[in-house]
């Protein structure tokens, strides 16, 4: 099927030069394009459900009540946690 878009100049510029990087063609780029926006988000897995919840578009965020405030320290900290069980299950793979 033929249809007309209308695009940004620097973003088809772009495009046609991915294409012609990857030897294929501006429209299989754009096909490929929409097909992996439209497809089903996979489903995410909650490391910790008493500390995120997924929100309405598919991200983790963090639980909190209504009216309080999240710091950077306190997400520094859970980053700082979930960076620690990450490598701890990289040296460790079975302890985990």
């Amino acid at each position: 099927m033929k249809t007309t878009l209308e695009l940004d100049d620097a973003l088809l510029t772009e495009a046609k030069a991915v294409a012609a990087k990857r030897r294929t063609t501006l429209k299989a780029i754009v096909e490929h394009a929409l097909r992996r926006e439209l497809a089903p988000a996979p489903e995410i897995t909650n490391p910790d459900p008493e500390m995120f919840e997924v929100g309405p578009l598919g991200f983790l965020v963090l639980k909190r009540k209504p009216g309080e405030t999240i710091t950077l320290e306190q997400i520094k900290a859970i980053q700082e946690e979930l960076d620690e069980e990450e490598l701890q299950r990289a040296i460790h793979p079975r302890r985990i």
